[in-house]
């Protein structure tokens, strides 16, 4: 037991030093990564409190957390955005919002929603060692083998439903990966389950990103020389998942 709360007080130790290295980076501006780096920890993060829920102080962080990512999923969509039109020939429409992004990255760096989560994830340690010492830790393994199987369970269901819906599939297939990426050494799944889920949250990625830019196009303008090759692009995309989804599905989650 002793082992696997040292594992974890010492990844939360390691996400607060990415958090705080990102944080400078995005107020230096330093490279167009760090909003990115920043989300994925934030990520990280989460994957790794979900299992925890009721222990004292995960509420509050994973709140704290959720507050980040609401902050900074626009300004990354805005981000991609940018990158896919400066390699597709749209200078012009990329240009404006790398200027909007340039504005906004020391803007997260000092944002309120950055500062509280860094004070409370400062504060986690001493509340897992202190819940260690009152015996509220007992049964952890146990309790974090349950929540992420929880997950695989709802990814198994989706999956298996004629009707799935791409987008919750995006977002169990995200929780179940960054879960076993959390808890590595309470991985349950086959061997060929990690590449497949990678895969899998590429391909939906791909699909989403053209879906989202589609439904931007009909409010901004400098978009819509993109929209047909956005649709043909979405339809291969929407293709490619559903042949990877029937991979993983028939591999890792076989009914």
């Amino acid at each position: 037991m002793s082992g696997l709360v040292d594992r974890l007080v010492a990844r939360v130790l390691g996400l607060e030093v990415r958090l705080l290295a990102c944080q400078a980076r995005l107020s230096a501006r330093t490279d167009p990564e760090a909003l990115h780096d920043l989300r994925t920890t934030v990520r990280r993060l989460r994957s790794l409190l979900r299992p925890l829920r009721g222990l004292p102080g995960v509420e509050q962080l994973e709140a704290a957390a959720s507050g980040v990512g609401d902050l900074t999923t626009p300004l990354r969509d805005r981000e991609v955005l940018a990158a896919y039109l400066l390699q597709h020939d749209q200078p012009e429409a990329a240009q404006r919002r790398m200027a909007q992004m340039a504005e906004a990255y020391p803007v997260v760096s000092v944002s309120p929603e950055l500062a509280q989560l860094l004070m409370i994830l400062d504060a986690f340690p001493r509340f897992l060692r202190a819940s260690q010492r009152q015996g509220l830790l007992k049964g952890l393994r146990k309790r974090i083998e349950k929540r992420l199987a929880k997950q695989w369970k709802k990814l198994d269901q989706a999956l298996h439903d004629p009707a799935h819906d791409r987008h919750r599939l995006r977002l169990l297939i995200k929780r179940v990966r960054y879960g076993i990426e959390a808890y590595p050494e309470l991985d349950r799944l086959p061997k060929a389950a990690m590449p497949r889920l990678k895969s899998a949250q590429g391909a939906l990625g791909d699909w989403h990103d053209c879906w989202q830019w589609l439904a931007k196009a009909e409010q901004e303008a400098d978009l819509q020389p993109c929209i047909a090759l956005w649709k043909t692009t979405m339809a291969k995309a929407e293709s490619r998942a559903d042949r990877v989804l029937d991979k993983l599905s028939a591999s890792c989650f076989k009914s």
